[in-house]
């Protein structure tokens, strides 16, 4: 089994909005057996709360029920539960690493598409439509990743 973890900020936004389009995804691909997917946030600043409304409209749209999501924090002892821990922005890696402990299994999730890009937070920007585009290419990346890695 493939355990990853997406990881942002506060966990209602980016991070929340990757689990599950991933989960979708692979579910629609015959391979949600193969995974274990969550997300965390680095800060606790949202800690317990739902989905933020932008990436609910998002999610929505999908067909996608997230009504049992809660923002929760990483911590260090998830460095042993997931194979992949995927940052939004450098920002997220660099705290990633710190609660980790560790870089090794650390990834900034547009690098997986070729790109140091980092996907922009909609909290900030109130663009849920430019962010839904970053985090699809950002799955479309890691997704061929796994298969040239022959995961999938």
């Amino acid at each position: 089994m493939i355990r990853v973890m997406f990881v942002c900020h506060g966990n209602i936004c980016r991070s929340t909005m990757a689990e599950f389009l991933f989960r979708d995804r692979v579910e629609k691909m015959g391979l949600g057996d193969k995974f274990y997917i969550a997300s965390s946030a680095t800060s606790r600043e949202e800690i317990g709360n739902g989905v933020h409304y932008g990436t609910a409209r998002v999610l929505d749209r999908f067909g996608i029920d997230y009504s049992k999501k809660k923002a929760v924090q990483l911590t260090k002892a998830d460095a042993e539960r997931y194979d992949y821990f995927i940052g939004m922005d450098d920002a997220n890696v660099r705290n990633m690493t710190k609660i980790l402990a560790s870089g090794d299994k650390v990834f900034k999730f547009l690098e997986f598409s070729g790109s140091t890009a980092s996907i922009a937070d909609p909290w900030y920007t109130g663009n849920f439509e430019e962010t839904l585009r970053d985090v699809e290419k950002g799955i479309d990346g890691f997704l061929k990743h796994l298969k040239e890695e022959g995961k999938i």
